[in-house]
């Protein structure tokens, strides 16, 4: 066996002698167990770059003994290094109830969780508790401190979300599904004008010309294609060795027509190349851009083009700029050649990073993203226009939530008409890690990013009037008009929640999105424990209300909103949470199943994530997954139709890491009908559905 093998092995072997429902283990053999894990994630990290598996390892010691300090710390640390990093929380939290002086910046690391959650309010006190300290011993020197000035982002950053989230944008963000997106990192996606080529990257293993992994025990970056054929992506596929070579290989840009690609390649610290369409499915082979875009030892690792191909827009990380990545740009001159490249300058660049340049179809809209700018953490997508007159860009804007988050959000296309955008992110929906998704731009987006980025309104100012004596003329006989009718003010309809715990208001993940297409809806939080949406239907319109708190079982509600109009109208809803304990139930409201099979529908993915987490959040419970169907068919077919349904929610668990040991897969066919079998909508479809109910 190599060495990773030799991990895995020893891995699960630990995990079989700690799960076998048989064997009571003593708290001195959890405490060994634990250790052994620590020590097997540690020598992960020597040998490899397997990221995720030491992760697991170290949340499986924590999990084993609470009172290991250093597996709650490796924990929290692997988790914010990965995925679901707001689950860090929990182990930084200990580390600091066990011992407050075992890491310095314990307080930093707590309040970085906190913002990965969407829980500013809570990041901000222990980003400013650690802020504190770091003036009350100013002279500590070690290598577990974080600096001031990085204190002092976080915390206006987490001051940020607070207001972000409080005034959301109307993006709707919708996941654009499996014949994109994979459970493995997708991500890039670059589409021409006609929006009927999108082109991407991704780590999955299907397709994949390396059936290897990595070092970080995830396959190779390989370049994806997908066709829009009747509305709908087709299944993505391999773009061809061509472009791909058996080790990394990612897209930066498509041209507005279709004809070029950019792809960045690791050679001389990083440069973009260029391939060229043949036909529809060949590829030349990649040539390097001119050193007018590449530098000599350095890295050059996004690019946008304009759609007449005359003016490229790419980030760098080459001196004389103003920090790390800073964005750049260059002309094509008469001859066809690309000029030297300039600096977009400092209304643009900062000190840290800016990277995933895309300019408009306009020529005078530019996206961008920063993690040097008033964002809400990790990267945030801002958007900047030119002012050919002045010469000059204008305050870049942050995009507002929900469209960024506390994480990176990078590399945002938009479409020809405006009205549409795709970018990557890791969301609530996702299928595994970063996923790609269609972003619909609202109409009034300008005045709903004018009103967000503004302090306080401007009076318009009079300049250069000069006063003169009003003119008097002769009366003259004016018949007035039949006053036109005043447009009806539309009053948008006022959804209120109020989330509760053992009759307390508690801080939850409130979450709204429209029932037909998963669309997302802006909330938010008015104070704890409340909040608002402001929905604008023009027809009564279904939607799913969930909401999640730690250590209780989430809910999904269904609420109908009514048309918007001139009327002021409030729904108030009350979610009470109840603990995830032995019994407690729910229904998988918002996952399907296509008649008469076990397969889950891409709109199914919101709804079990939230049971992973909830699972992941209550390591102690066990569940049974109920699968039932309707009455079409046998009885039998349908028992075992209804227990493969409720395998495949099974399986999806596992696959997202889960422990099968404490899930177990029930059939019950059509005996539990939910609604009349007569109707397929209000009936049979929600019959097909899955339960779960907490045994332990």
């Amino acid at each position: 066996m190599n060495v990773m093998q030799r991990i895995i092995f020893y891995a699960g072997l630990l995990l079989l002698l700690v799960t076998k429902p048989f064997i009571l283990q003593a708290q001195e053999d959890n405490e060994e167990v634990a250790e052994q894990l620590v020590e097997l994630g540690k020598e992960t990290m020597r040998a490899t770059q397997a990221l995720e598996i030491a992760k697991e390892q170290f949340v499986q010691a924590a999990d084993l003994d609470p009172d290991n300090i250093e597996a709650n710390w490796l924990a929290g640390e692997y988790i914010q290094r990965t995925s679901n990093k707001d689950r860090s929380v929990k182990y930084f939290k200990r580390v600091l109830e066990l011992d407050a002086d075992y890491r310095f910046d314990v307080l930093y690391w707590i309040g970085r969780g906190y913002q990965y959650g969407y829980d500013f309010s809570n990041a901000l006190e222990f980003y400013q508790r650690y802020y504190d300290k770091l003036y009350s011993d100013v002279n500590y020197r070690g290598m577990d401190k974080v600096s001031v000035k990085e204190t002092e982002k976080k915390i206006e950053e987490a001051k940020n979300g607070i207001e972000f989230m409080a005034n959301p944008m109307n993006f709707s963000i919708v996941n654009v599904g499996s014949s994109i997106n994979s459970p493995m990192p997708d991500y890039g996606p670059v589409l021409n004008e006609d929006e009927t080529i999108m082109i991407f990257t991704t780590r999955r293993k299907d397709g994949n010309l390396n059936q290897d992994v990595f070092e970080d025990n995830f396959p190779y970056e390989d370049i994806f294609i997908s066709y829009k054929k009747d509305g709908q992506w087709t299944e993505a596929r391999n773009i061809g060795d061509a472009i791909n070579t058996p080790f990394h290989d990612s897209n930066l840009a498509l041209s507005a027509d279709g004809d070029d690609l950019y792809i960045y390649m690791d050679e001389n610290e990083g440069d973009i190349y260029v391939s060229s369409r043949i036909d529809d499915s060949t590829w030349s082979e990649p040539e390097p851009l001119s050193d007018a875009i590449n530098s000599l030892n350095y890295n050059e690792k996004s690019i946008s083009i304009s759609p007449d191909k005359s003016i490229m827009f790419f980030s760098s990380n080459r001196p004389g700029g103003f920090g790390g990545d800073d964005i750049y740009y260059a002309t094509k001159n008469e001859r066809g050649e690309w000029s030297r490249s300039r600096n977009l300058g400092p209304v643009i660049n900062t000190e840290y990073n800016e990277d995933g340049p895309f300019i408009d179809y306009d020529g005078k809209t530019l996206y961008f993203s920063s993690n040097g700018r008033g964002g809400m953490g990790g990267y945030d997508l801002f958007k900047v226009e030119y002012d050919s007159i002045e010469d000059a860009w204008s305050e870049p804007v942050n995009l507002g939530y929900p469209i960024n988050t506390p994480d990176d959000d990078i590399y945002f296309v938009s479409t020809k008409d405006g009205e549409r955008g795709y970018y990557a992110s890791i969301r609530e929906d996702g299928m595994g890690f970063t996923d790609i998704y269609m972003v619909t731009i609202p109409e009034n987006l300008d005045e709903q990013l004018v009103a967000m980025n503004s302090d306080n309104n401007v009076a318009e100012e009079k300049n250069g009037e000069i006063d003169t004596p009003p003119v008097v003329e002769e009366p003259t006989e004016v018949i007035e008009p039949d006053p036109e009718p005043e447009p009806e003010v539309i009053s948008p309809v006022q959804l209120v929640v109020a989330t509760f715990a053992e009759g307390a208001p508690v801080n939850a993940r409130v979450r709204l999105t429209k029932k037909d297409d998963n669309t997302v809806v802006a909330v938010g939080t008015k104070q704890p424990g409340v909040y608002v949406s402001s929905l604008t239907p023009e027809q009564p319109t279904d939607y799913i209300l969930s909401a999640e708190y730690p250590g209780y079982v989430f809910k999904n509600v269904s609420v109908t909103i009514p048309a918007a109009t001139s009327e002021t109208q409030t729904i108030t809803k009350t979610i009470d949470f109840q603990r995830a304990s032995t019994g407690a139930r729910g229904v998988l409201r918002n996952i399907y199943f296509k008649f008469d099979q076990a397969k889950l529908t891409d709109n199914s993915f919101n709804e079990l994530n939230k049971l992973e987490r909830m699972m992941a959040e209550n390591p102690g419970i066990r569940v049974e997954i109920g699968g039932h169907t309707d009455n079409i068919g046998s009885a039998s077919y349908n028992k075992d139709l209804s227990k493969r349904r409720a395998m495949a929610v099974v399986n999806y668990l596992i696959d997202k890491g889960i422990d099968p040991s404490r899930l177990t897969a029930v059939g019950y066919g059509e005996e539990r009908p939910l609604a009349s079998n007569d109707d397929e909508r209000d009936g049979r479809e929600l019959n097909r559905r899955v339960e779960f109910t907490i045994i332990k």
